[in-house]
């Protein structure tokens, strides 16, 4: 079952998440969509990649490639680039709503590729979360023209990715045959070869100028905290507690943007905030009391 160390992990993972939005509007406007992915997943590799060494994590290169491969594509690559150019158009908080429906994405491809059942009380939890966070930022408060709705498109699909990344980690996991990948391995390899799918595009995409301290500052935040530590943790919860419980941390995301958005950016938070708020902890309480935890003889990893 469910942990209050898994519960903190959560809200923290929230936190951490909800602070990449706010990163994000600051960064591209200055080195570019493409550019902010590129240095988000390659310092997040570099990271991960001596935290993997330090505490001995066996990588198994060769042998876990595809999925390394596949996490990196679906996990990082597109989202990250997504997320990216969405930022140009939208409000922070904005996306964060967007990217609120991969737990719904989750839950359905959970039914298709893990054979979990789609109870009721899951679904009304899921579509209480996105009602929440509706109401969170107000919908219907942006102009609705081409390059909103694209953005828009580019969200639900990076949190449609999420959501396939997510069942990626959690079949490779653990198997039958006895093959453990180990959760910090597969974010650390994950991340490495994102940055390698992306660096050809080095050339292409350098700003003009040399950024600002704040814009260096905030991808380097971004690519360590909301990226790095981010995976290490969100990972590992995938792998214990499934993908639908891991993702319902994406209704909480909002939330902490709005929060980052008032404190560092000054954006207004309105009396919706409140009300958004509670609807979205009782969608998460739904969701995560309808899942099925992972056994616990099942979370053994390779030494």
């Amino acid at each position: 079952m469910m942990t209050p160390t898994d519960v903190f992990k959560l809200v923290f993972l929230a936190a951490l998440w909800g602070c990449s939005f706010i990163f994000l509007r600051i960064a591209v406007p200055e080195i570019g969509p493409l550019m902010t992915a590129l240095l988000r997943v390659s310092l997040a590799g570099v990271a991960m990649l001596a935290y993997a060494r330090l505490i001995r994590v066996p990588m198994q290169w060769r042998r876990n490639l595809r999925p390394y491969f596949l996490v990196a594509v679906f996990a990082a690559v597109i989202p990250f680039s997504c997320f990216s150019y969405a930022s140009q158009y939208l409000p922070a908080a904005y996306s964060a709503v967007l990217n609120s429906t991969s737990p719904l994405f989750g839950a359905l491809f959970s039914v298709l590729w893990l054979s979990e059942r789609l109870s009721v009380q899951k679904l009304a939890g899921l579509a209480l979360g996105i009602a929440g966070v509706a109401v969170l930022v107000g919908a219907g408060a942006l102009v609705l023209d081409a390059r909103v709705l694209l953005a828009a498109a580019a969200c639900l699909f990076a949190a449609a990715c999420y959501a396939v990344s997510s069942i990626i980690v959690r079949k490779t996991g653990y198997s039958a045959d006895g093959h453990h990948i180990h959760p910090i391995g597969m974010a650390t390899g994950s991340m490495v070869l994102g940055a390698l799918v992306m660096l050809p595009l080095l050339p292409f995409v350098l700003p003009p100028v040399w950024p600002s301290t704040r814009t260096i500052l905030s991808v380097t935040s971004l690519a360590l905290l909301s990226s790095g530590v981010a995976q290490a943790l969100f990972i590992p919860l995938i792998v214990r507690i499934g993908p639908t419980r891991a993702m319902s941390v994406a209704f909480l995301i909002p939330l902490f943007s709005m929060l980052w958005g008032y404190l560092f950016l000054g954006e207004p938070v309105g009396m919706a905030t409140l009300a958004g708020a509670a609807i979205v902890l009782m969608a998460m309480g739904l969701v995560l009391s309808a899942s099925q935890a992972v056994p616990e003889d099942a979370l053994k990893v390779e030494t």
